[in-house]
């Protein structure tokens, strides 16, 4: 009897020793409620806010491959006529990867589309030579741009991603690009087509599909964008966009170990960042109203509104009743004023802390001209404005 409980206890030890790591639960409970992802750095946040929901490594140096091509389309989608055509060089058909041929001739419209959808390389190459005068100074613009949307540890040394290594940036500063892209209406719709028809205008090669390498759209439910990347030295990179109720998450995964992965690590975060986050309805946009002094205009003042209903967008157990909102607006603006233009923001707080934004929109349209009430404030604007800054 006692040697049978001798061996049970020496099985009992040699179980634990075996399954221990599977039985123990984690040290931070916390912990088993992460999204388990292959990717060395990644971030996730809300899109409109900023706020994040989970980072992991989001300021270590990497490669960002073909999501560099999201700062490209940017500069293109600012900077450039929709409509103008675009000659493809001999030097841009010749780039690694690159699907159009030399002669080609495209709208920047239809080039950045097949650039997003197809990870054209060469189109990248095209692009950044019709914008400079030459790809280097193209790359500079690119850096510049990044730099002035917060994001200055990146350093972009071509327009499409291939391997340098000068050409590096940083999770969290690849949010900062995709999330300010996204805001753009036009960069929404390129990067949300699953096929597109590519046209061109002339040259040897004809209308053809391109299909979009991001294969989470139309399989993963809420997917709408962004952009691939892979190479060898950068591993499986990847920028998604999902909205679901209302809610636009973005994410950035980068050095996930394949192809795969990279999409499969999306969707973790996704599933990991929805179940957390739930917009609360706040006051309607009728009922916040702010007045602004005009100066040089045909009356002295107009009135303005949010240009949405408020809705605070909450994580986890936040509660509507600490939130609030105060205005980040001037004493006073100069006409011209068209209605709709932004004059403000209305801005929204969790416990006193900033959690997002709402542009404050002018009600009417002012020309310049001249009110005497108008000119009165002007000019005691002008002299006691020192004080009052």
């Amino acid at each position: 009897m006692r040697s049978c409980k001798v061996l049970l206890i020496l099985f009992s030890f040699i179980f634990l020793a075996v399954h221990g790591a599977y039985a123990m639960p984690p040290a931070n409970p916390k912990d088993a409620l992460q999204p388990q992802i292959t990717a060395e750095s990644a971030i996730l946040v809300e899109a409109t806010t900023g706020r994040v929901l989970y980072e992991k490594n989001a300021d270590r140096l990497m490669y960002p491959a073909s999501m560099t091509k999201i700062m490209t389309c940017l500069l293109a989608l600012e900077q450039v006529n929709q409509s103008a055509p675009v000659v493809v060089s001999y030097d841009a058909a010749a780039t690694d990867y690159a699907e159009v041929d030399a002669g080609n001739i495209l709208t920047m419209k239809e080039l950045e589309t097949e650039m997003m959808l197809e990870s054209d390389n060469g189109a990248a190459v095209a692009i950044a030579e019709y914008m400079a005068p030459s790809v280097t100074r193209f790359t500079e613009m690119m850096t510049e741009r990044a730099a002035r949307l917060g994001a200055t540890h990146t350093r972009f040394a071509n327009p499409n991603g291939l391997p340098d290594p000068s050409h590096v940036s940083t999770a969290r500063d690849m949010m900062k690009i995709a999330r300010f892209a996204w805001q753009i209406p036009a960069f929404r719709q390129i990067v949300g087509q699953k096929t597109h028809q590519v046209r061109f205008l002339s040259g040897s090669g004809e209308s053809w599909e391109a299909d979009n390498t991001n294969r989470l759209l139309g399989e993963y439910p809420g997917m709408v964008g962004i952009k691939t990347g892979w190479t060898e030295a950068a591993g499986g990179c990847l920028a998604g966009a999902c909205t679901r109720n209302g809610v636009t998450l973005i994410s950035i995964v980068m050095n996930s170990i394949d192809g795969a992965s990279r999409f499969s690590d999306t969707a973790a975060l996704m599933d990991y960042g929805f179940p957390r986050v739930h917009l609360s309805r706040g006051e309607a946009k009728e009922r916040i109203e702010r007045t602004l002094w005009v100066h040089d205009g045909t009356t002295y003042k107009v009135t303005a509104h949010p240009r949405t209903d408020v809705e605070y967008l909450l994580f986890d157990n936040e509660s509507v009743r600490r939130c609030s909102y105060t205005f980040d607006m001037p004493r006073f603006i100069n006409a011209p004023v068209k209605q709709g233009d932004k004059v403000g923001d209305l801005v929204l707080l969790y416990d006193g802390q900033e959690m997002g934004r709402i542009d404050m929109v002018a009600d009417t349209s002012m020309e310049k001209g001249f009110s005497l009430i108008a000119h009165v404030i002007d000019f005691y604007d002008k002299i006691l404005g020192p004080f009052l800054a």
